[in-house]
């Protein structure tokens, strides 16, 4: 079962209510809405830095970058559960200390600690999100089912 389970501040904020509004979408496998909650010039970054998801480092850029970036993984995913166990909202961003639990399509898991900050414009659009994870960490806690 899809969920979020938040154990953090919750106080109203632009930034903080992104954040959950892309939790939702992603749980809810609905690309459009979560596409509607990004500003035109969005910047994706998941994880920061060069990784497997993305070798140059350089992020996904624009609705066509992170559209291609949910089709590729996000998409991919049978189950997400979110345990926010921490967040901070400040001036235009929000910064949640986040465990997701992903279940592929074969049953396989895998846990991924990070923190993820959210960037908003005067509009409440993403400007920039990054999502700062170890992948090798990551990886480290895939079990089969």
């Amino acid at each position: 079962m899809s969920a979020v389970t938040w154990n953090a501040p919750d106080a109203d904020h632009p930034a903080r209510r992104a954040s959950r509004a892309s939790m939702a979408a992603v749980l809810a496998g609905d690309k459009d809405a979560w596409l509607k909650l990004f500003a035109p010039d969005v910047l994706l970054e998941d994880p920061v830095g060069p990784s497997f998801m993305d070798p140059s480092g350089e992020g996904h850029r624009g609705h066509e970058g992170i559209g291609a970036f949910w089709d590729g993984f996000v998409a991919t995913v049978a189950e997400f559960r979110f345990h926010i166990r921490d967040s901070f909202a400040n001036g235009d961003s929000c910064a949640n200390v986040t465990t997701i639990t992903t279940t592929m399509g074969d049953g396989a898991t895998l846990t991924i600690d990070c923190v993820l900050i959210y960037r908003v414009d005067d509009a409440g659009l993403v400007t920039s999100m990054r999502a700062h994870w170890e992948p090798d960490r990551a990886l480290a806690t895939r079990k089969k089912p």
